[in-house]
């Protein structure tokens, strides 16, 4: 399990609203950060676009829910506009919620070996305790499976 130091969660972060703060700042009770290798490509759109649809359940359960990839702050802007997406996307570029969540591993696509993002989910109370975690996520029902878990806890 993933422990998240007080330093990375009073990290500053670019969010898409155009705000720089923490991801502690912006916390209820609970947070969903779901991690994706890049805006705009099916998977990820998907992904974005299920748990927009279930964004108000979220909330209704104390939960916020952040979209990080480590697209430029421009890029995350415009995924976020073209999708009507009702949450912020944080644009981790220098890699620092990537690096404490361990979700950069080395993928390889048409024969060529580079480090990317690994699709994965986290929930996290307000104190940046780990409380459950997916890897390597699939993105049908996913979202659905979060936030079962979010509703339990």
């Amino acid at each position: 399990m993933v422990k998240i130091t007080k330093k990375v969660w009073e990290q500053e972060l670019q969010f898409t609203d155009g705000a720089v703060g923490s991801i502690g700042e912006r916390v209820g009770k609970y947070a969903v950060l779901y991690f994706y290798p890049r805006a705009n490509t099916p998977g990820c759109t998907n992904e974005s676009k299920d748990f927009s649809e279930q964004y108000e359940a979220f909330l209704a359960a104390d939960c916020e829910v952040f979209g990080v990839s480590m697209d430029g702050l421009k890029k995350q802007q415009n995924f976020k506009n073209k999708y009507d997406m009702p949450f912020e996307l944080v644009a981790d570029v220098d890699e620092v919620l990537c690096q404490a969540f361990d979700v950069i591993k080395e993928k390889n696509m048409y024969g060529k070996t580079f480090m990317g993002i690994v699709r994965s989910t986290f929930v996290v109370d307000s104190n940046g305790q780990v409380l459950h975690e997916w890897r390597q996520v699939k993105v049908p029902g996913h979202v659905d499976e979060v936030l079962t878990v979010v509703k339990e806890l």
